[in-house]
């Protein structure tokens, strides 16, 4: 059985703020129970087919000890289940931008946000292969 590590290195983290300035401004917007996600096809050329940025809001986690926490396990969630949504994004041949901004006003969690990545996965995939039909169709 061959295994892939798997890992989230710095070139798969969104930081440009040239990107997620244009993600805000340009992005395609979904909701989830617990995410809002903005995400955009990405003209880069990463060796990665998705790159992404996690936010939990200040406005609603005062204490950074708990935004950090979400993002920390938001993360994890993201990395342990990412092959599927990459080899999706590959065969696809398209790379996206992704702001994940949690949403829920309660700290949830491993199992709950694992639940919850793939969920958006499943959703972002969706509206992904809804866009390419009527790019195609037109």
């Amino acid at each position: 059985m061959t295994s892939t590590r798997e890992t989230f290195k710095k070139a798969e983290r969104l930081s440009s703020r040239k990107t997620i300035t244009m993600l805000f401004e340009n992005g395609n917007t979904l909701f989830t129970r617990y995410f809002r996600v903005i995400w955009a096809e990405s003209e880069t050329n990463s060796p990665f087919p998705a790159r992404i940025a996690f936010s939990v809001p200040k406005k609603i986690f005062r204490l950074a000890v708990t935004r950090n926490l979400l993002k920390r396990r938001i993360r994890e969630a993201y990395r342990k289940n990412k092959s599927h949504f990459y080899k999706f994004l590959v065969s696809e041949n398209i790379q996206v931008a992704l702001m994940v901004i949690f949403r829920k006003d309660s700290v949830e969690e491993y199992s709950t946000l694992e639940k919850a990545v793939r969920e958006m996965f499943d959703k972002i995939s969706t509206e992904i292969r809804g866009k390419r039909n009527l790019k195609r169709n037109t």
